[in-house]
């Protein structure tokens, strides 16, 4: 045990103290996709106590392009990502005890498995699992590091609760009709990257030396050799109703989860966002076009086809995903047009 992770302890911020701090700890990581599977990775083989894993997608062809946990075996499986990131973990470190959850991250089903957690960790793709694990992290006084990628670009920030702002602080309000990966594309060096910054302050939590850990926002483009850091600290909101001095932790309540529901009859999903917003459909055509089918607007509705589904978005942010019933399915195309 001491070969294996002797590179690691002689690095002296960590030593053989830091390294038996890290091989006691517990992390949540959600979402096990292009961020998650470098996350997941890099933590087992730094020697981490458990790992737990959720995630509610599985293994597509799309995704071996970037997320170096999974293989064409697992494609041909359709083996769920938490499953075969665990399969693959197991054989990288058979120490780290590691729990799979095929799951949607819902405010309900993470309280369940947050007790004992030291950290979280932001694998995922869409800023609602996002705000939900804001709340979670200030809930239970426990850090996370958030992280996100799309094109080249990619930036990342760790909240300690206590300790300065929170997510919501940082940007007000949930974005929505950003760029995603199906409709920027996204290459390999940006998620690397990406995981880099997130798994290098999440080693200094794990290991003790919390000191160390970088307090500004951090974002990076490296197809056009640019970075930034923004410092953050001075930005906390006492009125916050996440980290602020009466919190009631907003996205943990189900009425301000998107809400879906099943159109009786349609084989449609409705999806409601968590807030209520005003959308732009020439910003999102511009976005959308040559990625989508039938794309077109008029001053009521926004209309494509992907495959065999067709999305209706209106002003208020409200979709129908025509062409299922499983609710999964939908938030899914949800999330990867719309943000």
């Amino acid at each position: 045990m001491s070969d294996r992770y002797s590179r690691q302890t002689l690095f002296l911020p960590n030593g053989e103290k830091g390294q038996a701090e890290i091989s006691s700890k517990t992390v949540l990581l959600i979402g096990c996709g292009a961020l998650g599977s470098g996350i997941a990775e890099t933590l087992v083989r730094a020697g981490i106590g458990k790992l737990i894993l959720v995630d509610r997608d599985y293994v597509d062809e799309s995704n071996l392009q970037r997320q170096q946990l999974f293989t064409e075996q697992d494609v041909a499986e359709q083996l769920p990502k938490a499953e075969a990131a665990k399969r693959r973990l197991q054989q990288i470190n058979h120490m780290t005890d590691i729990e799979a959850c095929v799951m949607h991250a819902s405010p309900a089903s993470t309280a369940r498995i947050v007790t004992g957690v030291d950290l979280i960790m932001d694998g995922t793709d869409n800023f609602e699992t996002r705000w939900m694990i804001n709340d979670l992290s200030h809930r239970y006084g426990i850090p996370w590091i958030y992280g996100a990628c799309v094109g080249s670009y990619g930036l990342s920030c760790t909240f300690i609760p206590g300790t300065g702002p929170c997510l919501a602080c940082l940007m007000g309000s949930m974005p929505m009709g950003g760029e995603t990966c199906d409709t920027a594309g996204i290459i390999a060096p940006a998620v690397s990257m990406t995981v880099s910054h997130q798994t290098a302050q999440a080693l200094k939590i794990l290991s003790g030396n919390i000191h160390a850990v970088r307090t500004e926002l951090y974002s990076f483009d490296v197809w056009n050799n640019s970075y930034s850091a923004l410092k953050v600290k001075n930005m906390k909101k006492m009125n916050c109703k996440t980290c602020g001095s009466d919190p009631d932790y907003p996205y943990l309540k189900d009425e301000n989860t998107a809400r879906t529901a099943v159109l009786c009859g349609r084989n449609t999903v409705q999806i409601r966002p968590p807030e209520d917003v005003k959308i732009r459909f020439d910003h999102i055509a511009e976005r959308l076009a040559g990625k989508v089918e039938n794309l077109s607007f008029n001053p009521f509705l926004l209309s494509f086809t992907k495959g065999s589904f067709r999305l209706v978005a209106f002003k208020d942010g409200r979709v129908l995903i025509h062409g299922t019933k499983k609710t999964d399915e939908a938030r899914s195309l949800y999330n990867r047009y719309f943000g």
